[in-house]
């Protein structure tokens, strides 16, 4: 288990694989919302890679939005759901946010991840809101040096 941040077009490729498959595919949310302006690579955001017997099967991205590290698109595929990768996620995305010095991160968590991400160390800060066309909350976290 191991993560990368994405620095080639065809890594890239293989996140925008990885988000359909799990949210247009198996959740159903609408194509037209998955990607975005902030799906490059540049300086407007940075994308990562989760890998599991050297496959990629998760991905994730942070953005700078109003002094706080934003993780979006955060996502697994499956089969692979049970293995600590999502802690790994947060962690590399975290840790990218620290590099950059940012010292606070939220995200918009569908509802049913709440618990995962509160074990985690985030916190709810919103009621429940919609967000291209699913349940979500906002969560936030303080970032320390560990």
């Amino acid at each position: 288990m191991d993560s990368k941040r994405i620095t080639t077009e065809n890594d890239l490729k293989i996140a925008f694989h990885i988000r359909k498959e799990v949210f247009v595919e198996e959740q159903g949310f609408p194509l037209e919302f998955e990607f975005d302006e902030f799906d490059t690579l540049n300086a407007l955001s940075e994308h990562i890679l989760v890998y599991y017997n050297e496959k990629p099967v998760g991905t994730g991205r942070l953005r700078v939005v109003d002094g706080l590290g934003k993780l979006e698109r955060i996502c697994i595929l499956e089969p692979y759901r049970k293995f600590g990768l999502g802690k790994i996620i947060l962690k590399t995305l975290e840790e990218i946010a620290k590099e950059q010095g940012i010292t606070q991160v939220k995200l918009h968590g569908q509802t049913q991840a709440e618990g995962f991400y509160k074990k985690l160390g985030y916190r709810t800060s919103s009621d429940v809101f919609m967000e291209d066309g699913g349940p979500h909350l906002l969560m936030i976290k303080e970032l320390v040096n560990e």
